[in-house]
């Protein structure tokens, strides 16, 4: 390993972000020898890298990568001050099922009218009604912990633990791919923001990496000896033959009315016939029929929810991830499906209302991680939600890819891109 290589990451998500991070960390590197550089189009976590939940766990998939990466989840957290820096914690985590409530009238502002008091008008900042005696026993009934009172009991009809701060954690995406790029990146990784065009390959493998960059869009090529693919969604525009296909997902977050129980909900939720039949609301319509949708709530540090609804492929990929439309009805609906079972979150203030697209391997048994039949290309993509979850395991894999040759810290043969014709 003592001659020169040139190491190009293509991607500033996660898992660009934790590759460089780990090849900057392998005790084979040597900054004399070996020039790191991250290719980014537009910005470091600029897609579902910065919008994505950030829920860690045990029980996610596939399971050839999943304990080592919660493992270094926690390493890294102990290392560089996950806690403070990037949201690090441990948090429970349950399957919710309830019936929507009746929501008041439009959102003002981002925010869903609240009731007021006769008196002066003013706002009434929360509900309070819900954590007397008679509400708490009801959500006991009903098998919810204790601390999850900011969930109505007259909405809920069960509760089913999935996980416990033992085995389930969190982070908040955005804070942890930039820190894991910054961290990269004071140890010699070089970051440069351009779109990438193509990868050009000779006899011998891969020469070279053509791309445009940022600042003024002229076209420019770095000599490469490894590339690194690692653009998500966009992985398919670099490489055509790569099986990757993107999903749009909706997501809000909420500044609830009153700090929240560090808890990560799946729901599903039913909403009554009449649920959009309310003053203000678009024209939509339930049909006549009650209807069942499955929002997910992650409750963060520094008093902040995420929610986030199901996914669509009614708008194409665009070119870079700044690029991205938001279907502001889909984020409203969001909001509106989980005020319907929280005070605090109807209440409370919507700030942010985003979209973003997933990787999907078309031929199923994703993420791809591993070495192509073209020789010094590496790909490491498509793993839809569990991104944030898998991103540091699959950059220490990268690594040992790149600087060893062979894997050694998981057993990932099911995930080899050369099963999918690459």
């Amino acid at each position: 390993m003592s001659e020169k290589k040139n190491i190009i990451v293509i991607g500033g998500g996660i898992i660009g972000s934790c590759s460089a991070y780990f090849l900057s960390r392998h005790p084979k590197f040597n900054p004399s020898t070996h020039c790191i550089t991250l290719l980014e189009a537009t910005k470091i976590a600029g897609g579902a890298s910065g919008k994505a939940g950030g829920l860690l766990a045990l029980w996610a998939y596939p399971s050839s990568i999943v304990p080592l990466s919660y493992r270094l989840h926690k390493e890294l957290a102990e290392e560089h001050g996950g806690a403070e820096n990037w949201g690090y914690r441990g948090v429970h985590c349950g399957q919710i099922d309830a019936k929507a409530r009746p929501l008041g009238g439009p959102s003002v502002k981002g925010v869903r009218d609240r009731p007021t008091d006769e008196k002066d008008g003013g706002p009434i900042s929360v509900s309070l009604k819900k954590r007397s005696k008679d509400a708490m026993a009801l959500l006991r009934s009903k098998g919810v912990p204790a601390d999850l009172d900011w969930v109505d009991g007259s909405s809920v009809s069960g509760y089913e633990e999935m996980g416990t701060p033992a085995t389930t954690a969190q982070v908040h995406p955005y804070l942890f791919t930039t820190s894991m790029a910054w961290l990269a990146e004071e140890k010699g990784v070089k970051i440069i923001y351009g779109a990438v065009t193509s990868i050009n390959t000779g006899t011998d493998g891969v020469e070279s990496v053509s791309y445009t960059t940022k600042e003024d869009d002229t076209s420019q090529i770095l000599q490469a000896s490894q590339v690194v693919l690692s653009a998500g969604p966009w992985t398919q525009t670099i490489w055509p033959e790569a099986p990757i296909s993107a999903l749009r997902a909706h997501s809000v977050t909420i500044r609830p009315s009153h700090p929240v129980s560090p808890y990560c909900l799946f729901t599903g939720i039913k909403l009554p016939k009449d649920f959009y039949n309310r003053s203000g609301s678009t024209n939509r319509s339930n049909k006549g029929t009650s209807q069942l949708v499955t929002p997910e709530i992650y409750a963060r540090p520094n008093n902040e929810v995420y929610a986030c609804g199901e996914g669509d492929e009614l708008i194409p990929l665009p070119k870079t991830s700044d690029l991205v439309e938001v279907d502001q009805q889909r984020c409203q609906d969001i909001v509106d499906y989980v005020s319907s079972i929280s005070d605090e979150l109807r209440d409370g203030e919507v700030t942010a209302r985003q979209a973003c697209y997933l990787p999907n391997v078309d031929t199923g048994g994703g993420p791809l991680i591993g070495e192509t039949s073209v020789k010094g290309l590496v790909i490491a993509t498509g793993h839809t939600c569990w991104g944030i979850q898998n991103g540091p395991g699959t950059g220490k894999l990268v690594s040992e890819i790149v600087f060893d040759g062979a894997v050694t810290s998981a057993n990932i043969k099911g995930l080899d891109p050369r099963k999918h014709g690459l």
